[in-house]
């Protein structure tokens, strides 16, 4: 029996790779439901070639269009943030994969682990914003969750065999983004275009511009946290322009094992899909002799959001999830040329300030949280 794929953010980057993957492996895998938030044309064109059985357009301003467009097919056209939460409960569903970006994904991630779906997780702020909930969710209902970020996909592939040995230490790999060797001074003039160069993973417009701040690292810092089990100061952060080495882990007997791979996501989109086995993929293969492996401490001066995530997974409780919105505002404001890069990290440690603190924060205060937060960060952007 072929396994039943929700992709929650077909659209985008992780999106399409899985797609890929998914056309490489038709015999293995299915694609029951397809989903987006504006781009209905590719939509669309997506769930013609793949046939699932529903798509789902989460702005629902784009629903007429969207069935006119496949309305000579037998496809079910919904439409809608409820939509989304509802179809990834859907009985013929064996996994859905997480690649929304923001925290929009965050909801319908809980209704997929409640209705106890495996969870291909690719959306960052999930845990981010709502670590402690979505482990003890995943707990409760048995669902196991699998990286799909290079990183965490890296770490966890390093994790495979050591039982219940303890991690000492999780090194987590970040390229550096295109601003690596620039000053502070240099960064406070470059652009939207500078920073969308990424010199080595091609990635969605937000998520390009979260790596170029490092906060993109910031929240994998974060989400190693709640997936592996680790404290913020067994996490250390190594920059490493070549991309090579996406992630290792340190043993308490000084081992360190490592994943290495070109940059290609759609290895560990299918190794998501295929845990325990490993299955074949036509990609470029490593050639270690090309280029030297370097490593490097990151500036937390200069790069000042991934400071600031650190900071907030200390104080814990509700502070993750003001970050995050704070950044998603900030982040935004900066594509749309309204503020400079420097003044993201600025926009978001105001926020952070500012929000309201809550200790051990439930669902209805992560959504509150969020609410207030971006609020806060569109009042600083007005001044």
């Amino acid at each position: 029996m072929k396994k039943q794929i929700a992709i929650l953010g077909s659209t985008g980057s992780i999106g399409t790779q899985a797609l890929d993957v998914i056309d490489a492996h038709s015999d293995l895998y299915e694609v029951y439901c397809l989903t987006a938030n504006n781009k209905v044309q590719l939509l669309a064109e997506q769930a013609r070639k793949y046939n699932p059985a529903a798509v789902v357009i989460a702005n629902e301003a784009h629903y007429d269009e969207l069935q006119s467009l496949l309305s000579d097919l037998p496809i079910k056209v919904y439409a809608g943030k409820d939509a989304l939460c509802q179809i990834v409960q859907a009985e013929p569903i064996d996994m859905v994969l997480t690649a929304m970006v923001g925290f929009a994904g965050l909801p319908p991630t809980i209704a997929a682990i409640k209705a106890k779906k495996k969870i291909c997780l690719a959306n960052k702020e999930t845990l981010v914003v709502a670590g402690e909930l979505i482990c003890n969710l995943a707990v409760e209902n048995h669902c196991p969750i699998l990286p799909v970020d290079s990183e965490h996909s890296a770490i966890f592939q390093s994790l495979v065999g050591e039982d219940d040995n303890p991690i000492e230490k999780i090194l987590l790999t970040a390229s550096g983004g295109p601003f690596r060797t620039m000053t502070e001074e240099q960064m406070a003039t470059v652009t939207k275009a500078d920073a969308l160069r990424h010199p080595t993973w091609d990635m969605g417009a937000k998520i390009t511009i979260d790596s170029a701040t490092m906060m993109n690292k910031g929240f994998e810092v974060i989400e190693a946290k709640w997936l592996f089990g680790v404290t913020p100061e067994q996490i250390q952060v190594l920059v490493h322009p070549q991309s090579i080495v996406h992630s290792a882990v340190q043993f308490r007997d000084g081992a360190v094992k490592a994943q290495l791979g070109v940059p290609d996501m759609r290895l560990p989109i299918q190794y998501a899909f295929s845990f325990p086995q490993r299955i074949s993929l036509d990609n470029e293969r490593l050639d270690l002799f090309s280029q030297p492996l370097e490593f490097f401490e990151p500036d937390m001066k200069k790069f000042r959001c991934l400071s600031l995530a650190f900071e907030a997974l200390k104080r814990k409780g509700n502070m993750p999830c003001i970050m995050n919105a704070a950044n998603e505002i900030a982040n935004r404001a900066f594509l749309d040329d309204r503020i400079s890069f420097p003044q993201i990290a600025e926009v978001i440690e105001k926020t952070m300030n500012k929000a309201t603190f809550d200790v051990a924060p439930d669902y209805d205060v992560y959504l509150q949280s969020n609410d207030e937060a971006r609020r806060i960060a569109m009042e600083y952007l007005k001044n």
